[in-house]
């Protein structure tokens, strides 16, 4: 239950951070600093496709998590910050290495704060939805 718990709130989470993070507030950085040509206009984004990878995503953090004992907020937002960063690091370096993507070094290291930031505050949710530990 745990789990369901965390990746479903955690999910939730996700989505509207990121939306506000990534869709708002940087919105105009990453579309000066990346190749738009892979990017669909936003009325035409497939949402189911959306909301499997955001679900998966927490998922992913949630087991993490899970596996890690993080039992108290700080424990969520210090791993899930680290899971982030890697994770962003991972996805960034792949795409510079293999394509047109990002238009300069400046948007990776951006990326992965930004991607720290928001998976920690995802990890801080998902660890709240477990409440009290019973050990």
């Amino acid at each position: 239950m745990k789990i369901l718990r965390g990746t479903i709130f955690g999910g939730i989470f996700y989505f509207l951070c990121g939306w506000l993070v990534y869709g708002v507030l940087l919105m105009n950085f990453y579309t000066a600093h990346s190749n738009q040509c892979l990017t669909k206009p936003q009325g035409e984004m497939i949402w189911w496709a959306m909301i499997i990878s955001t679900l998966l995503a927490a998922l992913f953090l949630t087991l993490i998590l899970n596996w890690a004992k993080a039992g108290k907020v700080t424990d969520g937002l210090i791993k899930g910050a680290i899971f982030g960063a890697l994770f962003a690091s991972m996805n960034d370096f792949s795409f510079w290495a293999m394509t047109t993507m990002y238009s300069g070094f400046v948007i990776i290291i951006i990326d992965i704060v930004v991607s720290a930031i928001v998976f920690g505050l995802t990890g801080m949710v998902v660890v709240l939805t477990w409440g009290k530990s019973k050990e």
